[in-house]
Order: structure tokens, then sequence, then C-alpha cells
């Protein structure tokens, strides 16, 4: 553990937790993470899987954690599609948008009474989805053109997968800011309306709460600036060495979410 400071995870009544890099990566589930979710579960801990991945609907990452073994409700989940819906049906409600993603990121808009409009849309909103193409992008930057504001649902560069990195939303994004001369706004992480909504989701005092993640630039400090304890793992994309680019730290570094329990249980 490289930070001084320490978390009494017993204390702690709400976990929010990111899950790429975290609990799984690709469809591979991390070690300790049983342990961790058996834990929550037994010591009645509130909880929630907070990801900036817009692909998935809370049923369908229910349903992955299920197939890895792990039970987890479908309630327990909070995407950046959510996130961005959320955001879009207050700002302008009714309004029609333009999508590059998979399904968690359209059924979340349909959910929130949003419309497709591949003609004159008021936003073009762009996650992560092997949609993506050089046709689509020029689609989507041409609408910009005309005068749609450009939303991401998240500011990810990259993810993790099982072999490697893949580019996420800000990576695929950049081409349209490039070529339409704008900048996006992103509905995710670090984003504090995405944190804001997983403390009152949990019904927990953020100076009751941990945040969970393996990524210093959306994970570590969303947490940190929205006042709660902060655990950086090291089963994803940040390491060691990548602390050193920061100038703010985690309250605690520990190898994978297992040592939380380990923690908790003073074997550590």
């Amino acid at each position: 553990m490289l930070a001084e400071k320490t978390i009494d995870f017993n204390a702690k009544t709400g976990f929010i937790c990111d899950m790429d890099g975290v609990i799984y990566h690709g469809n591979k589930v991390l070690p300790g993470v049983g342990e961790f979710i058996d834990w929550l579960h037994t010591e009645k801990k509130e909880y929630l899987f907070l990801t900036n991945n817009s692909g998935y609907t809370p049923r369908e990452l229910h349903q992955k954690l299920a197939r890895m073994g792990l039970d987890v409700p479908e309630e327990r989940f909070y995407t950046s599609a959510l996130a961005t819906a959320a955001f879009l049906k207050e700002q302008s409600p009714g309004c029609s948008v333009f999508v590059i993603g998979e399904a968690g990121l359209h059924n979340a808009l349909y959910d929130a009474g949003i419309t497709m409009n591949d003609v004159d849309p008021d936003y073009v909103v762009v996650g992560e989805g092997h949609s993506y193409s050089l046709d689509s992008l020029t689609k989507a930057t041409n609408l910009v053109l005309a005068g749609a504001k450009l939303i991401g649902a998240n500011s990810d560069l990259t993810g993790p997968i099982e072999n490697g990195i893949a580019p996420a939303c800000r990576a695929l994004i950049a081409p349209i800011e490039m070529a339409a001369g704008t900048k996006a706004y992103f509905c995710g992480k670090p984003n504090p309306l995405m944190m804001r909504t997983g403390l009152r989701m949990l019904n927990c005092h953020s100076g009751d709460a941990v945040m969970v993640g393996d990524r210093m630039d959306t994970d570590v400090i969303s947490g940190m600036e929205s006042g709660m304890s902060t655990v950086l793992v090291l089963s994803g994309v940040s390491t060691r060495e990548t602390l050193r680019e920061y100038a703010y730290r985690p309250t605690v570094v520990l190898d994978g979410v297992g040592d939380i329990v380990a923690m908790a249980r003073g074997v550590r």
C-alpha cells in the first residue's frame, strides 16, 4: 500500500465501484471480486457499480456478471449512458439526437423521452460502439457544423480489455471535435453530476462513502472532489508509475478489491 492514510472500511456505509479494470477485464473476473461482493452483502453495505462504459444497459450488466458467477441486482448499476440521458432530459426535454453508440446508450435516451434524428438533431451524442465508422463520423461532423451540440458519454481515452486496451469515448469523439472545431461536453465520470446521482441512489453522505476505481483521471478525482474516501486498485489502467503524474493522491492504493475485504477483517 503506497499511501500513508488508511480507511476504516467497516465504518463506511456506501461503496461506489467502477467496473472495467476493477471487477473484470473483458469477460474475465479479476481476483478477489467474488469475496468483495460477498462481503458487501454480508455486511449489508449500500453499493453501486458506476461505470463510464455506455454500451450496456443495467440488465445486460446484471446478466454479464451472472455469467461470471456474480450475483448483483440490476438496480445496483448506473452507467454514463443513463447519466447522459438524465442530463439531456434536464437540459432539453423532448430533444432529438443523432447517436453513435450501443444499445445501452440508445435505450437510456429512449427511456428519457429523447428521439433519434439524423437530419437536424439538437445534439450529437457519442459513446463507445461498433457502429463507429468514417461514415458515422462524417455524418456527425456535418450535423455539428449545422448547429447540433456535441455530447460525449464519458471522457475516458482508453479502457482495459483482456489483451490490452481499447480506444474509449474521448478518443473516438476527438475526430469530430477537430473537424468541427468544437469541444464536447462529457456526462460521465469525473463529471460531478454523475457522482451526486450515485450518492443519492445510495442515500449516503459523501463522508460515509468510498469510491473504488482503477483510474486516477476519472475514478479517483471524481471521488476526491465529491468528498469521498478513494481507493485506487492496480488491476486496471493506472499503475504505481502513473501515480507520479498527478498532483493529487488516492486515500489508499491496493492491488485489487479483495484487499478491501482483507483490510476490513484485519488480516492485511
